[in-house]
């Protein structure tokens, strides 16, 4: 299934790709089509077909079809990847799992399923550069490729374990929420790596996210879940290594649009899977040695056995986590891909409220009034930070407008 899942996403890549110089060219508004066939036979009136009039950004380009399907379908794959995936791994905590090595593996481990990807010669082969991509400079060396790979690997793998230990020791709706972290962090670490400007509309959603994870911390003696009422030392535990986890993920999504532009310079979507396969192998084998050195891989028989919906619901808990994870990934890089690493960030935000409603229907988690403040200045926060986006975006298309009907005022006679 994830096999044909990418086989269908590349094979739109590449006929979006065979199609681009006709979708710069005549529009579907009938003026601009007129304007441009004015600008072209101007054009080769004067002799000019050398410049490539085609190739050239005379018009704004309008999103496609096929684009606007693409990003539905990795925001479905972020928004259900991540909720399905979570609420397995509190699912796997409260059956009677008890290995956070373990659980931090079937995170990363599910990646072989991306491999037949390499497979296909026409997928694999094809080196599509998206508009970020820079090809006039010599490609990176294999060790500096594998240095980058195996940073970012070991960050992963730290983080994965940190989001573990969090999961088992908090509510799936409190540990949702803490996460929404992650876009305070992330904004915080694109400022330093990739230049980020702050606004108020950031500012403002830097603010409201950071008081709505302290405010969970007030309350963790009064909250429980399935499993009973929570100690307040593993509260703070999980408090803090959720924390910790989700300053990681931002790190290393600002890591890696920084190695994108810095040392891959290019963003193609073989460069894109190998990142993701090759980060997931390094974390893989980083978990894999914390399990045997814990020694918690001695007791994963006895777990299996004692689970408390059985050895055949233990295993498919653990298989789908893995698959889910992995689907998750194609959405979140596919939005990169499409878009940004802070698109991405900001869609995998808008799940975490999600979360808790259904750790509400499925776990019966208490939803107190310190939740419901915290989620509704979580939401607020993601609004906020949206919205900034959405101000750059409509300022990018106006100056792009303003650019394009300067060039075609140039291109048309008098």
């Amino acid at each position: 299934m994830v096999a044909w899942l990418l086989g269908c996403l590349a094979s739109d890549h590449l006929l979006c790709h065979r199609t681009y110089q006709w979708m710069v060219g005549p529009r579907e508004n009938s003026h601009d089509r007129i304007i441009w066939d004015r600008a072209v036979h101007h054009q080769d009136a004067n002799g000019a077909n050398s410049r490539g009039v085609r190739n050239t950004s005379v018009l704004p380009r309008g999103k496609s079809f096929n684009w606007w399907l693409r990003m539905t379908l990795y925001t479905c794959l972020v928004l259900s990847g991540q909720s399905v995936a979570t609420l397995l791994g509190r699912l796997y905590f409260d059956k009677g799992g008890h290995s956070n090595w373990l659980q931090a593996l079937m995170n990363l481990a599910g990646f072989p399923i991306l491999l037949p990807y390499y497979c296909i010669p026409a997928l694999s082969k094809r080196n599509n550069p998206t508009t970020n991509s820079v090809q006039s400079e010599p490609p990176p060396s294999t060790f500096t490729l594998a240095s980058v790979y195996v940073s970012l690997g070991l960050l992963v793998a730290f983080g994965c374990f940190l989001y573990s230990v969090g999961l088992s020791y908090l509510p799936v709706s409190t540990y949702s929420l803490i996460c929404a972290s992650q876009l305070a962090f992330n904004a915080l670490f694109s400022f330093f790596l990739n230049s980020q400007k702050f606004t108020p509309y950031i500012f403002n959603a830097l603010f409201l996210l950071t008081i709505s994870s302290v405010l969970l911390v007030f309350q963790g003696d009064s909250d429980s879940g399935a499993a009973g009422v929570i100690p307040k030392g593993k509260y703070v535990i999980g408090f803090l290594c959720t924390v910790a986890a989700s300053a990681s993920y931002g790190l290393t999504l600002s890591l890696t649009q920084l190695a994108f532009r810095k040392v891959i310079r290019k963003e193609t979507f073989t460069a894109v899977m190998d990142m993701i396969v090759y980060q997931s192998l390094v974390a893989s084998c980083a978990i894999f040695v914390g399990l045997f050195a814990s020694g918690e891989w001695k007791g994963l028989k006895k777990e299996m056995g004692e689970f408390k919906s059985g050895k055949v619901s233990y295993i498919m808990n653990l298989t789908w986590s893995a698959i889910v994870w992995q689907l998750f990934a194609i959405g979140g890089v596919g939005l990169i891909f499409e878009a940004s690493s802070l698109f991405s960030n900001v869609v995998s935000a808008l799940g975490l409220p999600v979360v808790p409603v259904l750790a509400v229907i499925f776990f019966h988690d208490k939803m107190d009034r310190i939740k419901i403040v915290a989620m509704v200045l979580a939401i607020w926060g993601f609004v906020s930070y949206l919205y900034q986006h959405y101000l750059d975006d409509r300022k990018a298309k106006t100056s792009e407008n303003e650019n394009a009907n300067g060039e075609v005022s140039t291109i048309l006679p008098p």
